[in-house]
């Protein structure tokens, strides 16, 4: 069980860790110049906060027990790392701090909900064919940039992660989306519905245009709607997740060692 942890949100977390290792100078400095402006330029570097290192101090060596399965310290500071890693990104960008207290609690918590999914998956006895397995890993491929199955592997195992547990991950995030498409249903947007979020989109952008003074446009509806459809479909989806794993965490035995 401790390996079926750093599914999903920590997989992509350690893979989108990898990809931004690549460039992080570049990366960090591309986007403070987008979003300044000349006036504030000059002011900029002392707004930003100094990014300190992940606080793994005090960790247990059982983070939290979930209807007995174990979630570790190992797992727990993997999936921490990447997570902060971003929050410093964002941190550098919004200059505010990265309170690391909240975002522990959010990542245990996390934790927590990704492992009762696990088990509801398993105590409905979900499968994954090697047909949506391999799907999954062409998405995370293309999605991290990476030109082929043998670099994703290979950028994990620089992570401690070889290929074998790779994919015991990839078969149990594949058995998670299951559980969650299963609860969502049909997630197909109505017309009403991409309507709604275009005019939500466009009304955004004239604020967002307002305040920059900029003149950007959204794109119009027919070419903008294959984005705003996936768009509706994971939100569904994410709400179906959120309310099984409420659902879930109110009959389940856990223990928060943090």
């Amino acid at each position: 069980m401790r390996k079926k942890l750093l599914l999903s949100i920590a997989l992509a977390g350690i893979v989108s860790v990898v990809s931004a290792c690549g460039t992080p100078e570049s990366g960090s400095e591309s986007g403070s110049e987008s979003s300044q402006s000349p006036a504030n330029e000059s002011a900029a570097p002392d707004a930003a906060p100094e990014v300190a290192d992940p606080d793994l101090e005090g960790v247990p060596d059982v983070v939290a027990l979930v209807n007995g399965s174990e979630i570790l310290k190992a797992d727990f500071e993997s999936v921490y790392t990447a997570q902060y890693e971003q929050a410093a990104i964002q941190s550098q960008m919004s200059g505010e701090a990265v309170d690391q207290d909240e975002l522990k609690t959010q990542t245990v918590e996390g934790m927590i909900g990704t492992e009762l999914l696990v088990q509801e998956a398993g105590e409905r006895g979900l499968e994954a064919s090697d047909e949506a397995i391999t799907a999954a890993l062409d998405e995370l491929v293309a999605a991290n940039q990476l030109g082929s199955a043998d670099e994703f592997y290979a950028a994990l195992a620089e992570q401690g992660m070889d290929e074998a547990t790779v994919n015991d991950q990839l078969t149990t995030q594949v058995q998670v989306e299951q559980l969650i498409q299963e609860e969502a249903g049909d997630t197909a947007p109505s017309e009403e519905e991409l309507t709604a979020a275009y005019d939500e989109a466009v009304a955004q952008q004239e604020e967002q245009n307002a305040q920059s003074g900029e003149e950007t446009e959204v794109p119009p509806f027919e070419e903008a709607k294959p984005a705003l459809e996936e768009q509706l479909k994971s939100q569904k989806e994410s709400a179906a997740a959120e309310s099984l794993v409420t659902s879930l965490r109110e009959e389940a035995d856990v223990t928060i060692n943090l």
